[in-house]
């Protein structure tokens, strides 16, 4: 059975991004070390176009083979032209209400029950599912997550997007991996406990 991974960059407050969803500024934490990092664990999780500046883009997938994420995830990349940031992926999906039809053949759109789907592609044959974004999609999808993996980055913003919008509600953990890198950044991984 395939795994849904919370993979998601954050500060070390636990925001993904600034109030209005803005992340750019996690961007000044990505050294050579981290890519290096990122490249050679997770290179199927660097667009098309990172992947193609590094050199990568005949990588293959490490540990997804399909990616979900937000529509607000998705919009900047498609306001930049890349309307398949992921085409290196078997599966690309979009949750969105406001979408009716695909930006891209390689996009596939959700719009029902988003939990239902990702139970479906659960139980297919393949690598993981990357759940890229955002702290919406993470509230929707808390019951279906079986994994996080969370770069946190050395800085604290005070206030912005919370990692989920679940609401309280205790969900153990079990510490399963942690990489601290000289820039400061630390990878950790988790299992959920069931």
């Amino acid at each position: 059975m395939r795994k849904l991974t919370y993979f998601i960059a954050t500060t070390v407050d636990g925001f993904i991004g600034a109030p209005d969803g803005d992340a750019d500024f996690i961007y000044s934490y990505v050294d050579p070390e981290f890519i290096g990092l990122l490249t050679a664990e997770y290179p199927e999780t660097i667009s098309a176009a990172g992947r193609k500046q590094l050199g990568i883009e005949d990588a293959a997938p490490k540990r997804f083979d399909a990616v979900i994420m937000g529509r607000n995830t998705y919009e900047p990349g498609l306001k930049a032209g890349m309307t398949s940031p992921y085409g290196h992926m078997r599966e690309q999906y979009v949750v969105s209400r406001s979408l009716t039809i695909p930006p891209d053949p390689e996009v596939q759109l959700i719009s029902g029950d988003l939990a239902a789907r990702v139970r479906e592609m659960k139980a297919q044959d393949g690598l993981g599912i990357w759940l890229c974004g955002g702290a919406d999609l993470a509230a929707q999808l808390a019951d279906e997550i079986d994994e996080y993996i969370v770069k946190t980055y050395p800085v604290v913003v005070g206030t912005g997007m919370p990692m989920s919008r679940a609401g309280f509600g205790v969900r153990p953990l079990e510490l399963t991996g942690c990489t601290a890198l000289g820039g400061g950044q630390v990878v950790t991984s988790y299992d959920v406990k069931r």
